[in-house]
């Protein structure tokens, strides 16, 4: 079985890492990680490196993610979500659209956040959420986010829905707090699925449940090719002696390639590499001066699932 990336629709109730041993027993394969952390208590898009593609993850890591959240006004949790000891209950005030728009747009843009220490953000080589079941609490650095839009989706009864659009980093269980307290009354994470990362949408996820009803052939049919997850970046598209040689480690000129292009207002810019079939085989780095060095490659012989 080829490497590729599994677009898991993980359920309720248990961790990505949970996930991935799962599916990697499903696929056979030795390799896997997913490219973005899920906690327990959200549902949705979890990709999954296998093989070869796990060289590449990080690419996806970085991407945009699109969120759907459902935050309970008028209560404050301790972890912040549904999960938590109720620490604080306020009254929550009379709310219109426009209110809520207002509030919304506060927060859209550039904003700094404090990671949660139920977060799955790592601390000596442990996840936060370990030390807090524990009673303990570490400093966490400020981190700046991006939030492309929040969307009201709909409000009713003190539950507030939103979609939310936010680059890599972002912890919606905080954006749901600040908003409950710019709000008046303080709020918490209810629900949360994410619809989106990168290029890959909701329709494209499967979960386990279907997956383990398949045969082995049947699952590679779900296995989307690794040049999937990079989108986002220019593809070029090489000869037999020029793919040669970028497998062999060594730099080639591309002086003449329009690709060229895309690094005139940078010093160097990433492309994928296609070999004369077609095939994805690696990441170039592509220098202003002509010059395309290879940056993470495929290996000559992959592993079979």
């Amino acid at each position: 079985m080829k490497s590729g990336i599994l677009i898991l629709d993980k359920p309720y109730g248990i961790s990505s890492a949970k996930a991935v041993y799962q599916a990697k027993r499903l696929f056979h394969f030795k390799k896997a990680g997913h490219t973005g952390c899920l906690d327990p208590l959200a549902t949705g898009l979890l990709p999954i490196c296998f093989g070869e593609a796990t060289k590449f993850s990080s690419y996806l890591l970085a991407a945009n993610k699109i969120y759907y959240a459902v935050a309970k006004l008028g209560i404050k949790t301790s972890t912040a979500d549904s999960e938590g000891e109720v620490i604080q209950k306020r009254a929550v005030p009379a709310l219109n659209f426009n209110q809520l728009r207002a509030v919304a747009d506060t927060f859209t843009g550039e904003i700094t956040q404090i990671p949660s220490m139920f977060s799955a953000l790592k601390y000596q080589g442990k996840p936060l959420y370990q030390l807090a079941r524990q009673g303990i609490t570490v400093e966490r650095k400020e981190r700046k986010v991006k939030i492309t839009s929040i969307v009201i989706e709909h409000y009713q009864d003190d539950e507030l829905s939103i979609t939310v659009s936010c680059s890599k980093g972002t912890y919606i269980r905080n954006l749901v707090e600040d908003m409950g307290e710019a709000l008046g009354c303080g709020a918490h994470l209810k629900t949360l699925r994410r619809l989106g990362i990168g290029s890959f949408e909701a329709a494209q996820g499967v979960d386990l449940n279907t997956l383990s009803a398949l045969s082995l052939e049947e699952r590679a049919g779900f296995l989307h090719p690794i040049s999937s997850m990079l989108e986002d970046y220019p593809a070029l598209t090489l000869n037999q002696q020029e793919t040669e040689a970028l497998l062999q480690g060594k730099r080639i000129s591309i002086a003449n390639h329009s690709i060229l292009s895309i690094c005139l207002n940078e010093t160097a810019a990433l492309a994928q590499l296609i070999d004369p079939e077609g095939n994805f085989f690696g990441m170039g780095l592509v220098e202003a001066s002509g010059y395309l060095h290879p940056h993470r490659m495929m290996a000559t012989k992959e592993e079979e699932g």
